[in-house]
């Protein structure tokens, strides 16, 4: 049973199976397997349980309100301010393509979304900057990272559904490593800059600095809006996605004026299409986590882990070796649902945070994002710049280091993820 639900899954996976149905074809077999006798219904009714959690909503809405700034043009106000905020430095574009991507992170939550979004308008202001393609590239997909860490963030809301754990400490447990994650790419760009001379823009006007800042100033006022209102108790977590949605209709329709019916009915489309595809991955991922259950395999893997060793960090580190391992093959949304439930009794018995945990885990598989062979934000760089996804990984791969960085101090330094949760929440429940 237990080497049809792994074997398999990497077996169907390899096929090239859609995620979902590798998922759930692996769990069904390995029931099978074990001769158990299970009734047809109950396999439809853990997949129908595992979508009955309001936490969930908080999905479908935070891609809804990045498409929607996607497609009013608000992402190319947000770069033209980054621009003028940063672009005066070396490598001055590079700079900005950085610095939008954290705050667009503030509307978006998602790597993909940013790199498809965002990375169009920065890959194309920087070519013809005279930027070579590769070093665009990687500055793009690496920024786009910033996204499911630095709140909102759609990992951390499937994070939340796993374990129990509260989004909104969830939400400002990312915000110091994201801000880390955009001081420690910013000075990556810099060596880059210095090595290979790249050009700067000029110093703004202070009339373009203030034409950019009234651009850019309701998009800004985004993170501001939901984590204030998390942290005021105006509204829950799940609410703010909502009041993303919302706040992005207002601009886009009344402000700037882009949005049309047209548009909003194909955003909403868009939106509905993708979230079937998260569904089904949840629904199939809580059908396998309940055969993993019965399988026995969370409490050997749980006492196997233990008997290593009882100390946080020695555990938190062979953690996060496997996270690494596995973020080059598994999607990020699958790998929560499926290991979050088997991980959390181990952390929990040492005495890991799990807000700690799961900021840390999330970056673990974020950098799994721009590793091969299945790192999906370079199947999106490739296709958005036409590089070859060869030449993405080989020119991204420098930029993974920035990001270890950060994660290693977000590891030995735990009060960088948990200060401000229990500062602007209380102690840790």
């Amino acid at each position: 049973m237990i080497l049809m639900l792994t074997l398999g899954l990497v077996v169907l996976l390899l096929l090239g199976l859609p995620v979902a149905l590798a998922v759930a074809l692996s769990a069904f077999g390995a029931i099978l397997v074990s001769g158990s006798i299970v009734p047809l219904t109950a396999y439809a009714q853990k997949m129908q349980f595992g979508l009955q959690n309001f936490i969930l909503v908080a999905i479908p809405l935070f891609i809804l309100a990045a498409k929607l700034m996607n497609t009013a043009g608000i992402t190319q106000k947000i770069f033209r301010f980054a621009d003028t905020l940063v672009g005066f430095l070396p490598g001055g574009l590079a700079h900005a393509n950085v610095v939008a991507s954290l705050i667009f992170a503030g509307m978006s939550g998602a790597a993909v979304v940013d790199a498809a979004g965002l990375g169009q308008i920065e890959l194309a202001a920087m070519t013809k900057n005279g930027y070579p393609a590769k070093f665009s590239v990687a500055v793009t997909a690496a920024s786009s990272t910033i996204g499911p860490i630095f709140p909102p963030s759609l990992p951390m809301v499937v994070f939340s559904f796993v374990s129990g754990i509260s989004v909104g400490r969830l939400f400002l447990g990312g915000v110091v490593p994201g801000l880390l994650m955009t001081v420690t790419l910013m000075l990556m760009v810099a060596f880059y800059a210095k090595k290979y001379h790249f050009p700067r823009q000029p110093f703004p006007t202070w009339r373009t600095a203030f034409q950019s800042l009234k651009d850019a100033f309701l998009p800004l006022l985004t993170p501001v809006i939901l984590l204030g209102g998390i942290w005021l108790g105006v509204f829950t977590p799940t609410e703010a996605a909502s009041v993303a949605v919302t706040y992005a209709l207002f601009i886009g329709v009344l402000v700037v004026r882009e949005l049309t019916l047209k548009d909003v009915v194909r955003v909403f489309l868009e939106t509905a299409r993708e979230t079937a595809i998260i569904a089904f991955v949840v629904a199939a991922s809580a059908l396998y986590g309940w055969v993993l259950m019965r399988s026995g395999l969370t409490i050997r893997i749980a006492e196997g882990l233990l008997t290593i060793s009882q100390s946080p960090l020695v555990i938190l580190l062979i953690i996060n070796f496997f996270l690494l391992v596995v973020g080059c093959f598994l999607d990020s949304t699958v790998a929560i649902l499926i290991l979050g439930p088997i991980l959390m009794p181990v952390i929990t018995k040492v005495g890991i945070d799990p807000v700690h945990f799961g900021v840390v885990m999330v970056l673990n598989l974020m950098i799994g994002l721009l590793t091969p062979p299945f790192g999906i934000v370079l199947f999106v760089m490739s296709q958005v710049s036409g590089l070859t996804f060869e030449d993405v990984v080989k020119s991204t791969l420098p930029f993974l280091l920035p990001l270890f960085v950060v994660l290693v101090l977000i590891i030995f330094f735990p009060g960088l993820v948990t200060t401000l949760p229990n500062l602007l929440m209380g102690g840790a429940r």
